[in-house]
């Protein structure tokens, strides 16, 4: 099975914006800075959130993104499929031409295992993630890490 780098960082970016969004439209920057996500990236990945729904861009001073929805309607497999990620155990893609343009001994196992993947992830929303003991830790420990760095830089700018 083989989740890419697109469908990780959209869930995390998402994540990220789910657990800032309570302070109003969250940049790109900031998430860039806190997650370590090229900003250019996370344009890519937000202009196909934006297009599902699933976020909305606020312009102007202040602006940044917001959730499309709520967060109990927001769930991990439609980001993944927003990007364009397919959640696939099989060798062939899914296309059932494993073994020689035919379909090979173990296709079927490895596309319900791939659908079962994809049903227990439409099964978690980003209330679900938000809520979670781990991620209010590591996300306080990056904010924490987020202002030690913008400590440092300002003081280098008085120096």
């Amino acid at each position: 099975m083989r989740l890419t780098t697109k469908g990780r960082y959209a869930v995390t970016a998402m994540l990220d914006l789910a657990i800032h969004s309570d302070r109003g439209p969250v940049s790109l920057a900031e998430i860039s800075k806190r997650q370590e996500i090229s900003l250019s990236y996370l344009e890519q990945l937000f202009s196909k959130l934006r297009k599902a729904g699933l976020v909305a861009s606020v312009r102007g001073p202040g602006g940044g993104y917001q959730l499309g929805r709520g967060l109990d309607a927001i769930f991990v497999a439609q980001i993944v499929d927003a990007v364009n990620e397919s959640i696939d155990a099989t060798s062939c893609g899914g296309k059932g031409n494993c073994q020689q343009g035919e379909v090979c001994l173990t296709h079927h196992l490895w596309s319900d295992l791939s659908d079962q993947i994809h049903h227990f992830l439409s099964g978690i929303s980003l209330a679900k993630l938000v809520s979670r003991h781990d991620v209010k830790s590591i996300s306080q420990r990056q904010e924490i890490n987020s202002l030690d760095d913008l400590d440092v830089i300002q003081s280098s700018r008085l120096a």
